[in-house]
């Protein structure tokens, strides 16, 4: 008879603790500064030369769900490749999940690397064939000048400190009783790369600074006007602040002056009003959106555009509204995204780049574009995870330089919910564009650009099932 008590008080006691399972977040943010004299934005622009300020992977940890989900927001370019999937194994490693649950996010800024150890590898084999000792040089018995994208050593240093991080930051975990979501419009950042000029024809001249009154004149175009943001709480304590917008996040750049540019002096604004709560910001989909009808390229613009991000954090926190948060489930799709095989964009020419390219970057970029054919070649599927809070956000990653109207469309499948897109995840393909731009000759697509059309429907499948 006893016996029999215990074990129907046990059959009892089962769902009561699975229904209060506590969610925990733990918060932690690592310095991860290139050396002097790494490459900037794959070697694209001068070396790194001075810090005006640090680069930091901000991200946290929540438990609670059925795996821990681990989100961290890196200063830097893009991550791409070998090294992105280095860095998921890792971090799900330290948390003790898997890597689908762990979500990694660049927030573009150009002063700062791009992480792809398969593109290295490929010109420092190039390099060691001896293939480019006949290259023309610009001067009489100059030297050629090595073509680099990154330094893999760096990226393994900044594995096991942001790891270790993860891990400290898990000894001082926090409740989380309440998700909270906001939302604001910003005002005179963001502007489409296209615009129409005054004779009525369709320019995509409209760079991240701009000093062509016909593209500072022209109307904004299509952009996503709102920064959102998502927030966690103990109660009426706000734990950890995560904030989006769809914009290159460039003012003045390309001198080897290494920083976080305005959206790091934004966040580092809202992080000294907000001290209790770790500030994290993620770049929504802004291959074809840049600050170039507001912005001019002059320093001063830089703190001029973070003003303006600032403020746009600080109306979407006042507009927060809090709900318990009970239950996160996650989902995920696979996206067979090609490689391009367009006149001036096949392998064969890439090689020949790789091979004979006068221009370090000509060939840097070569490595870059054939590192993302190899991962093709491969059968690789690019994975699209959605993690939804029942009642509360929806968050999902969309890999690398994605046009902003596939931010738009996963918006519009999802209407009712507050959708939270970030971009700039696995950043291998480079630009995704929509198949107007293909139509229309985007210049953008010169360079930087290994998907071939017909992508956009790949990309609206793969969005329209993951938020299904």
């Amino acid at each position: 008879m006893w016996n029999r008590l215990l074990c129907l008080i046990a059959v009892w006691m089962i769902p009561v603790i699975s229904c209060t399972a506590e969610f925990r977040i733990s918060t932690f943010s690592v310095d991860v500064t290139i050396p002097m004299g790494h490459p900037c934005m794959g070697g694209g622009i001068a070396p790194a030369r001075v810090v005006e300020d640090p680069l930091f992977a901000k991200g946290f940890m929540l438990t609670g769900g059925e795996k821990p989900l681990v989100l961290v927001s890196f200063d830097w370019c893009e991550i791409r490749g070998t090294s992105f999937e280095k860095w998921k194994q890792a971090l799900a490693a330290a948390a003790g999940t898997d890597a689908q649950h762990v979500l990694v996010t660049s927030t573009h800024v150009h002063d700062a690397p791009v992480m792809d150890e398969d593109a290295e590898k490929l010109l420092r084999e190039m390099e060691a064939s001896g293939a480019w000792k006949n290259l023309p040089k610009p001067e009489p018995n100059a030297a050629i000048q090595v073509a680099s994208v990154c330094q893999p050593s760096f990226n393994e240093t900044c594995i096991a400190k942001v790891c270790e991080g993860l891990k400290q930051a898990l000894l001082t975990s926090a409740r989380v009783t309440h998700i909270g979501t906001g939302r604001a419009k910003v005002e005179r950042i963001a502007s489409n790369r296209r615009f129409i000029t005054s004779a009525g024809t369709v320019s995509y001249g409209r760079y991240s600074s701009s000093s062509n009154k016909e593209a500072q004149n022209a109307g904004e175009g299509d952009i996503d006007p709102w920064l959102r943001t998502v927030s966690f709480w103990d109660g009426e304590k706000p734990v950890c602040a995560l904030h989006g917008y769809a914009v290159h996040p460039m003012s003045s750049y390309g001198k080897g002056r290494v920083s976080a540019d305005f959206p790091g002096q934004a966040r580092a604004l809202m992080q000294a009003a907000h001290p209790e709560a770790l500030q994290i910001y993620t770049t929504g989909c802004a291959g074809n959106v840049t600050a170039g009808k507001y912005n001019t390229g002059a320093p001063e613009n830089r703190a001029a555009l973070a003003g303006r991000l600032h403020a746009a954090m600080e109306r979407a926190w006042t507009d927060t509204t809090r709900t318990p948060i009970k239950r996160v489930d996650f989902k995920m799709s696979l996206m067979p995204m090609g490689a391009r095989a367009t006149p001036n964009h096949t392998e064969e020419l890439l090689w020949s780049r790789l091979r004979d390219g006068v221009r370090p970057f000509q060939r840097a970029e070569a490595a870059m574009g054939l590192a993302w054919y190899a991962r093709v070649k491969k059968g690789h599927q690019i994975e699209v995870p959605v993690f939804e809070f029942d009642g509360g956000p929806v968050l999902l990653l969309l890999p690398a330089e994605a046009y902003v109207e596939f931010q738009l469309f996963a918006q519009a499948c999802r209407p009712e919910s507050f959708l939270f897109v970030m971009g700039y995840g696995e950043c291998g393909p480079g630009y995704i564009p929509i198949e107007r731009a293909f139509d229309e000759n985007d210049g953008n697509l010169n360079d930087w650009a290994w998907t071939p059309p017909g992508s956009q429907k790949v990309m609206e499948k793969a969005i329209r099932e993951a938020l299904r």
